[in-house]
């Protein structure tokens, strides 16, 4: 792998959580091979293959470990990226944020402070996801006037 494609880990401590269905099964593992590379720790939530299975399920899974710890951030995977973040965001301690370009991903993190990277991967390229995850992960939140903004949306 090319030293270009690595995203090196702000802090190698870091736990990633990574879920798809297998509309997105193909592109968590390629991020996945990459994060790898950088020196992150993957928790790969599944799926484990392209077989048909439902998006809810893995973004449900994806948002107790972010909610419990288990993982710091998380990269949530369908064929749109639409189902699995509305799944994501089903919890109230999840911000997922569903991105196309390195713009809107840095404007998640710096104004809502997302946790949850949502890429569509039939509509994303993936040298633009890549580019994506890698300002996702390492983009600061901003605080400021949006720290109450964001406090407000883990209100249920």
């Amino acid at each position: 792998m090319s030293d270009a494609n690595k995203i090196p880990a702000a802090s190698a401590a870091k736990i990633i959580a990574l879920a798809s269905d297998h509309g997105g099964f193909e592109m968590k593992s390629r991020i996945a091979e990459v994060l790898k590379s950088g020196g992150y720790e993957v928790l790969d939530l599944g799926t484990h293959s392209a077989d048909r299975v439902d998006y809810p399920d893995y973004g449900y899974a994806l948002a107790e470990a972010i909610a419990t710890g288990k993982a710091g951030r998380g990269i949530a995977l369908c064929g749109s990226g639409i189902g699995i973040s509305i799944a994501v965001n089903r919890n109230p301690k999840a911000r997922a944020a569903l991105c196309h370009d390195v713009t809107s991903t840095r404007l998640a993190r710096e104004h809502n402070d997302a946790n949850v990277l949502a890429l569509g991967a039939r509509l994303t390229g993936i040298e633009v996801a890549l580019e994506c995850v890698k300002v996702f992960l390492n983009t600061a939140f901003e605080g400021g006037r949006h720290a109450e903004r964001v406090k407000k949306l883990g209100k249920c």
